[in-house]
């Protein structure tokens, strides 16, 4: 273990001891017999007041206590190091496909697993925001904390994955991550960075937005292979920083759309066939010139709608394509793929169709909403959403912009308020609207917020429930508070409006 931290410039002093372990972690309540313990964050020595069975320590100070001691100059880089030679090296067992950007992640992740999932026959595991899937059976799923875990059980789950047979992995790679070194040493056969804009910034996240973007390209520095959208903002950007460490850098476009770089020799354009409620269809052109995308040239049909999930499923077609995947697979993935909580519609009897979606930042929730305008040019775009309490602050003003350009009436609500007042949330949208054309409801019960929009909703009409999709809770005051899910409130509604039965 000694050599291993020196190897990695970690280690400011080691013991002079040698110890054996049978186990590592990082929280105090896991402790087991003979544990090398992690002190990282926060920690205090009297965490381990009463805890049995830690035999070393490895700490970025010396707390004073009477066991083996690694002085590191970090715990975060240490944890990951340690955790990848303690489940060891599941990464290298994989191949892995990672995806950053600042929307449209879990979306490009589950076309590709999907895809993937069809290509390996079943032998592809899922990171993503929304959950961890690291096996074939309904117990290999669970719910995810945070899009990327901690290096611990990024690790774990990795390893759990390889003892299931898995032999492909596709995940969600966040900024936090790389700010927080979870996937510190950790390397991909493929990259994709899908966008950028604004995002994340506030006291407890990046500083600015150079420091937000800076953590997402580091993403390109530690993949084999990358590729990127053409069309996104601070391209020019990106595409330096990737082609300063990778001879290939491949890129994918809307046809007819122009970027900062209109000579790009590696390209993969797509277009627009039709996109309808509850579905799209597209085309990626015929790009035999490129030997690595061959499978791609086809008509697809994606089991999702919105014309802006295309290119996340354009990006997925070629990293999957670099993965060894075949035209059928990749066919067969995009049409029956389905995502919790991602752009799911029902139509409401009398009421239009409401869309529920997990969009919580300013582009996810500007596409969305330009997207439902567009389906309903005649009806109204009634909107139900709130704020994350504690992070993301600049997310507030943001949705007050995209609602000022998009929506015509506005229920806010609380969405994870944490250990803010969902009022006071609330108010701080509605004070930073611009368009007084926009109707604004409050009601902090979110379930009774759904509800009101559909009533109000006519035929013509679209209700747009955003930010919480499927999740299971509300993070109220420390607590992970039940909740049915935004689909299952609006599935109930529709259930009781064909039953006469709807009130509200």
């Amino acid at each position: 273990m000694t050599a291993l931290l020196q190897d990695q410039n970690l280690l400011v002093q080691g013991p002079s001891v040698d110890v054996d372990f049978d186990f590592l972690h990082y929280d105090s309540r896991q402790v087991k017999e003979k544990t090398l313990f992690v002190a990282k964050g926060a920690f205090k020595a009297s965490y381990l007041d009463d805890v049995q069975g830690v035999s070393g320590m490895v700490a970025s100070d010396d707390f004073g206590l009477d066991i083996p001691l690694w002085l590191v100059n970090d715990t975060q880089k240490a944890l990951a190091v340690l955790s990848q030679a303690f489940f060891d090296y599941p990464e290298k067992k994989l191949w892995i496909g990672a995806i950053t950007g600042t929307k449209g992640k879990t979306t490009a992740a589950y076309f590709a697993y999907n895809i993937l999932k069809e290509e390996t026959n079943g032998k592809t595991a899922l990171f993503s925001t929304v959950n961890r899937i690291v096996g074939p059976k309904p117990e290999d799923s669970k719910k995810s904390d945070l899009t990327t875990p901690e290096s611990y059980e990024l690790y774990k789950d990795m390893a759990r994955a390889v003892s299931k047979g898995m032999t492909h992995l596709v995940m969600e790679v966040s900024s936090q991550a790389y700010l927080k070194n979870r996937v510190y040493g950790l390397r991909y056969n493929v990259g994709i960075f899908l966008n950028i804009s604004p995002d994340h910034i506030g006291p407890n996240e990046h500083p600015t937005f150079a420091d937000y973007l800076a953590h997402k390209e580091m993403l390109l520095d530690h993949s084999d292979q990358v590729i990127i959208n053409a069309g996104m903002d601070h391209f020019d950007e990106v595409y330096q920083r990737a082609a300063s460490q990778h001879e290939n850098v491949w890129t994918y476009n809307r046809e007819g759309a122009t970027s900062l770089l209109p000579d790009l020799k590696d390209t993969v354009e797509f277009h627009s066939d039709k996109t309808e409620l509850h579905d799209s269809y597209f085309t990626v052109e015929d790009w035999a010139k490129l030997p690595e995308f061959k499978e791609l040239a086809s008509s697809y049909r994606l089991n999702l709608p919105g014309d802006f999930n295309e290119e996340n499923a354009t990006a997925a077609l070629m990293m999957t394509a670099l993965a060894g995947a075949h035209h059928s697979a990749m066919k067969k993935g995009l049409d029956e793929v389905t995502i919790p909580g991602r752009m799911i519609s029902m139509s409401l009897p009398g009421h239009g169709v409401a869309f529920v979606d997990y969009a919580h930042n300013f582009a996810s929730l500007n596409a969305l909403l330009a997207f439902a305008k567009g389906q309903s040019p005649k009806g109204e775009v009634i909107v139900v959403l709130g704020a994350p309490g504690n992070k993301g602050v600049s997310r507030r003003l943001d949705f007050a912009k995209v609602l000022s350009k998009q929506a015509d009436q506005v229920f806010l609500t609380a969405d994870d308020p944490a250990f803010e007042k969902p009022e006071d949330i609330c108010q701080t949208i509605a004070d930073a609207i611009t368009n007084p054309e926009v109707k604004l409801h409050f009601q902090m019960d979110r379930i009774q917020a759904i509800r009101e929009a559909i009533n109000l909703a006519g035929p013509h009409d679209l209700v747009v429930v955003a930010g919480k999709g499927e999740d299971p809770y509300q993070k109220v005051n420390g607590v992970d508070t039940p909740y049915i899910g935004d689909f299952q409130v609006v599935k109930n509604c529709k259930t009781e409006l064909e039953e006469g039965k709807f009130t509200v």
